[in-house]
C-alpha cells in the first residue's frame, strides 16, 4: 500500500529527474552549439587573416598586375607578381589527375556496383579505400622515383619534375573518393528501375548505361567535384613532383609551381615576416580560398540542375 509519505518521495525524486534532465539538456544543447560556434569562428578568423594580409599586400601591388601578370618572381629582382602562372599550373595538374581519376574510378565504381560478385566487391573495395589513407608525401616520393623515369623513358623532352608526374600521383589520390562514392550512389538507385528495364528487354549494359548511370548522375558529379576539390587543394604530392618553376604552359612535360606548392616554399622560414614577399603568401592563399568556393558554387549549382533533371 503507497502512504502519503511514499507519494511524496515519489514526486519528489521525478521533479529532481525532470531537473536534472533538463540541467543535461540545456548543458548539451550549449556544448553542440559550442562547437558549432568554433567552427564558425575558425572559419571566419582564417578569412580575416586572409583578407587583412592580402590589403596590406594589395597596397603595393595592384589588384589587376595581380591577376593579370604572366610572371611570378616575388623573391627575384625584378619583382613581379602575377599570379597567373601559379593559377595555371595549379589547374593544369588538377585538370589532369581529373582526366586520369574520373575514367578510371567511374569505371571502376560501375563494376563493383553491377557486375562485381559479393565477394570481389568486399575484397576489392576495401583495398582501393586503402589508398585514401596514404600520406601524400609517398605519392610524391613515388613521382620522384618511379613515375619521372618512366615518363622521361617515353618523353626524353620532359623535365625531372613536371606537371605530368604530379598528374599521375594525384589522379591515384582522387580516385579511390570517386570509387567509394560512385559506387555507393550507384548501389542505391531503386531496384524497381533495374526491373523495369529488364522487363522492357534491355540487357546488363543498357540497363547501367541508360539507365542506373543517369539515375544516379547528381552523386556522381558531386564525388567528381569533390575529387577535384581536393586536387586542387593537393600540396605535398604536388610540391614534390611537379617542381618549383612558376611557369604559365600547358605543356605537361614542363615544370610547373601551383598555389599550394609556393604556399609551402614560403612557409619554410626563408622569407621575413612583414615583408611584401611575406606577404605574397597571403595573397596566393587568398586566391585559392576564392577558387576553391566558386568551385563549390558551380558544383551546387550543376548538382541542382542535376536533380531537377531526373526527379
Amino acid at each position: 500500500m503507497v502512504t502519503i509519505a511514499n507519494r511524496t518521495e515519489i514526486r519528489t525524486r521525478f521533479a529532481e529527474g525532470v531537473r536534472l534532465r533538463i540541467v543535461f539538456e540545456f548543458f548539451l544543447h550549449g556544448l553542440l552549439f559550442l562547437c558549432a560556434a568554433v567552427s564558425i569562428l575558425t572559419t571566419i578568423g582564417i578569412v580575416l587573416v586572409l583578407l587583412m594580409e592580402s590589403l596590406q599586400f594589395f597596397r603595393d601591388v595592384s589588384v589587376w598586375e595581380f591577376l593579370t601578370g604572366t610572371e611570378w618572381t616575388p623573391k627575384f629582382k625584378p619583382q613581379h607578381f602575377g599570379i597567373l602562372p601559379l593559377f595555371c599550373g595549379t589547374f593544369l595538374v588538377a585538370g589532369g589527375s581529373a582526366l586520369i581519376a574520373v575514367p578510371l574510378g567511374l569505371g571502376t565504381a560501375i563494376y563493383l556496383s553491377e557486375y562485381a560478385s559479393p565477394l570481389v566487391r568486399d575484397i576489392v573495395k576495401p583495398l582501393l579505400e586503402i589508398l585514401a589513407g596514404i600520406p601524400s608525401v609517398v605519392y610524391g616520393y613515388l613521382a620522384v622515383v618511379f613515375v619521372s623515369p618512366v615518363i622521361r623513358s617515353w618523353f626524353p623532352s620532359a623535365d625531372l619534375f613536371n606537371a605530368a608526374n604530379a598528374c599521375v600521383v594525384v589522379g591515384i589520390m582522387i580516385m579511390p573518393m570517386i570509387v567509394s562514392m560512385s559506387e555507393d550512389v550507384l548501389r542505391s538507385v531503386p531496384r524497381s528501375l533495374r526491373e523495369g528495364a529488364y522487363a522492357l528487354g534491355a540487357s546488363k549494359l543498357d540497363v547501367t548505361v541508360r539507365v542506373i548511370v543517369p539515375a544516379a548522375l547528381s552523386g556522381i558529379v558531386a564525388s567528381i567535384l569533390l575529387a577535384i576539390a581536393r586536387a586542387v587543394g593537393e600540396t605535398m604530392a604536388v610540391s614534390l613532383a611537379a617542381g618549383a618553376t612558376p611557369r604559365l604552359t600547358l605543356n605537361p612535360l614542363e615544370s610547373v609551381q601551383t598555389m599550394t606548392a609556393y604556399i609551402v616554399q614560403v612557409s619554410r622560414g626563408d622569407t621575413p615576416t612583414g615583408t611584401l614577399e611575406y606577404r605574397t603568401l597571403f595573397a596566393v592563399g587568398l586566391t585559392l580560398f576564392i577558387s576553391t568556393f566558386v568551385l563549390n558554387i558551380i558544383a551546387q549549382w550543376i548538382l541542382s540542375r542535376v536533380r531537377e533533371k531526373y526527379e
